[in-house]
């Protein structure tokens, strides 16, 4: 019965996830090609959201679940409802069935149901689900999470190779986390006597995207701010134009949100200790 329970297992943080954890792990994905990324796991579950019984039977001899699936740009096949809130909510089912003793959510810096940004909502609206139900749960928001080949680090450091980089409103605040600091505080967070509710968590610095192009390269690049109506109109035009666009205005808006928050007090509650930036980014750059 100490068996966790990963969903969304298939990205970087869930890989990451199941070689940190001590405990057995299960992990779930939805798809083959999702599974081909686990060969090395001994338990893995391809089970759709929407397949209540298979949930049940994943969640069974479960005591926590780690729930990483999000996205951040809807396509023809994903929208935010289903991802966050209805992934959630029959997650949770499943769970209560399976008597989980505790789950912890991966959210985003900026959540919130008041948001005018629908990913932001959505996320908000499934962190309320978990929260309001009965299992203890605890939601951590974090940033850009940087790691080694991760996606976000790969564009980072080519924007950082470049002489010249382009990108939309330069002066938009970022605070990097590293990926490695997210599965310590997953780890943490699943603990029984761990802590329940929201945890903000970010890197120990904010700076501006400009800032930050500038602190990854090596050659000097000189960043190149587009205007960010531009980048709207641009993604509006694309969302018209395809099924499944590259950016959507949703998504443009969730990159630039600004991130400045203390980690500290969600570090703290969580015991554990944040990576600097200057280190971050060499290790990813190894």
């Amino acid at each position: 019965m100490d068996r966790v329970l990963v969903t969304g297992a298939n990205g970087h943080l869930g890989r990451r996830l199941l070689k940190e954890l001590e405990t057995p792990t299960r992990a779930v994905v939805r798809s083959e090609t999702a599974a081909s990324k686990l060969r090395d796991h001994d338990d893995v579950r391809i089970v759709d959201y929407a397949d209540d019984e298979g949930l049940r039977q994943a969640c069974s001899d479960c005591k926590a679940i780690v729930h990483l699936v999000g996205i951040i740009k809807e396509g023809a096949r994903a929208t935010y409802a289903a991802a966050h809130e209805q992934s959630t909510q029959s997650l949770l089912n499943a769970a209560t069935h399976a008597g989980v003793e505790r789950i912890v959510y991966l959210s985003i810096l900026g959540a919130s149901e008041d948001s005018a940004n629908a990913c932001l909502a959505s996320k908000a609206r499934a962190e309320s689900l978990l929260l309001e139900s009965p299992i203890p749960a605890l939601a951590i928001r974090v940033p850009m999470v940087l790691g080694e080949g991760d996606y976000a680090s790969v564009a980072l450091l080519a924007q950082a190779r470049r002489a010249v980089a382009f990108t939309f409103r330069a002066s938009s605040l970022e605070q990097p986390i590293y990926a490695s600091d997210v599965v310590d505080a997953i780890v943490a967070g699943l603990r029984a006597d761990g802590p329940a509710g929201i945890i903000e968590l970010a890197g120990p610095r904010s700076l501006t995207r400009r800032a930050l192009i500038s602190t990854a390269s090596a050659v000097g690049t000189r960043t190149v701010s587009l205007p960010l109506a531009l980048g709207y109109a641009l993604a509006w035009f694309l969302e018209r134009m395809s099924r499944n666009p590259p950016v959507t205005p949703a998504m443009l808006g969730v990159l630039d949100h600004d991130d400045d928050i203390d980690p500290q007090p969600g570090a703290e509650a969580l015991g554990i200790r944040l990576t600097g930036l200057a280190d971050m980014l060499a290790r990813v750059a190894d």
